[in-house]
């Protein structure tokens, strides 16, 4: 089961900014599914066979640090 990364968007955007919405994305960086919401595109990754995962700190999201994220 390959791990998925979900995140919001925009990337980059002020804290307390609206989400517009969430993507799936993979280990290096392509966008695999775009949702309206965080719990869609974990139940949309689950259902693929993908280990989903969020960032612990909505900006802390580096790929390459394992403490950034945690499971869905």
């Amino acid at each position: 089961m390959p791990n998925v990364y979900i995140e919001p968007r925009p990337k980059g955007h002020k804290e307390g900014s609206p989400i517009e919405d969430y993507v799936v994305e993979d280990h290096a960086g392509h966008v695999l599914h775009t949702t309206k919401t965080q719990h869609e595109a974990i139940e949309w990754a689950k259902k693929e066979g993908h280990h989903p995962l969020v960032a612990r700190v909505r900006h802390e999201n580096d790929k390459k640090v394992p403490g950034h994220w945690r499971s869905a």
